[in-house]
């Protein structure tokens, strides 16, 4: 259907259900079908309509459907899609910095289409001789996570010693990648042997290992880290955060990205090794990444050439299709993911 105000079309969308206890199931996201019209309204200044080509998966977005007390992050509206940061293709617009046959990332709707009023939370895409994917990951917030908690909190040297847990997620293979080039010795741990095949084989590290075949971790990494570690790359918290504040050196830095092992837990667990921080004159911080932003335009002029001459590698894992979303999102959550999760709802 056809009118001077846009066509109306479906608009396929997955729908948030209610606040999630315990651990996340496909069945508190569902698939509904609704229309809209592809114009942005006359009274929406500065909207831009969009098409979304692709959708990230992020641990943190299990801290929006929790209403998470204290969180930095809005809480998800039940019955309402889900948001996310997205890479899209304008189809319309009202603000001035963006026109129709434009690529944006930033927040979107896990819909095929979305009406964006929020157009602060958008960047436009220059660079396209690079997959448009990449914009969800390495390209974008992810990858500006790995390059500020590691540059900025860590300020690391050549030749210390760098662990990262969690490092074959999005953004532990980058930090791990960034430590590599800057002359570090890297360790990362990961959930199976394919992903510690791949931090070893593919992107480079030093050495990793399997944390769920360590009965104790704490001898494990004094396995791999005889002298000690430098700086710690955190994703994961809980028991790999005890075992880690006793292996850490004198004035070493922990770089708090996440604690994705205590997003479905009720009562978090304890950490019992803090007084290491004190003993050892440890630096530990938790950042946003949002407080980074002004760093964008240095980021990509470091990390662009990197890409394009292959010295770094990036991997993604891509579930084809909106009505594969609520899979791959809990997912996540279950390790099943090798590489930086994308949704992809259409190839433009």
């Amino acid at each position: 259907m056809e009118s001077d105000d846009g066509e109306v079309v479906s608009n396929k969308q997955v729908i948030f259900k209610d606040y999630v206890s315990g651990a996340l199931k496909e069945s508190d996201m569902y698939i509904t079908t609704s229309t809209i019209r592809l114009k942005v309204p006359e009274d929406c200044t500065n909207g831009v309509l969009v098409k979304n080509l692709y959708l990230s998966c992020d641990p943190y977005m299990r801290i929006r459907m929790r209403n998470f007390q204290g969180s930095y992050f809005s809480p998800l509206k039940p019955g309402s899609p889900i948001s996310g940061r997205g890479v899209a293709k304008v189809l319309d617009s009202r603000h001035p910095d963006y026109k129709k046959g434009d690529f944006i990332w930033g927040i979107t709707g896990w819909e095929e289409y979305s009406l964006i009023t929020a157009t602060e939370t958008l960047f436009k895409i220059h660079d396209t001789d690079v997959p448009l994917s990449y914009y969800t990951g390495i390209l974008g917030m992810l990858g500006l996570t790995a390059y500020a908690g590691f540059y900025e909190i860590c300020s690391p040297k050549k030749g210390e010693f760098v662990f990262i847990s969690a490092a074959s997620g999005a953004v532990g293979q980058l930090v791990g990648q960034f430590a590599k080039l800057l002359g570090c010795y890297v360790v990362g741990s990961a959930g199976s042997k394919d992903k510690v095949d791949l931090l070893k084989n593919k992107f480079g590290f030093d050495d990793a290992f399997n944390y769920k075949e360590e009965l104790d971790l704490d001898a494990a990494l004094k396995r791999y880290f005889p002298d000690g570690i430098d700086i710690y790359f955190e994703n994961v918290g809980g028991k790999i955060l005890d075992a880690v504040l006793l292996n850490m050196r004198v004035r070493g830095r922990i770089s708090v990205c996440g604690m994705v092992s205590q997003y479905n837990l009720e009562q978090p667990e304890g950490v019992h090794n803090l007084m290491h921080l004190v003993l050892k004159r440890i630096h530990m911080e938790g950042f946003l990444v949002y407080y980074f932003f002004h760093l964008f335009p240095k980021y990509l002029d470091m990390v662009l050439p990197y890409i394009k001459q292959g010295k770094i590698v990036y991997v993604e894992d891509i579930a084809e299709g909106l009505e594969n979303a609520p899979a791959a999102l809990t997912g996540l959550f279950a390790g099943r993911n090798i590489g930086k999760q994308v949704v992809a709802v259409s190839r433009e």
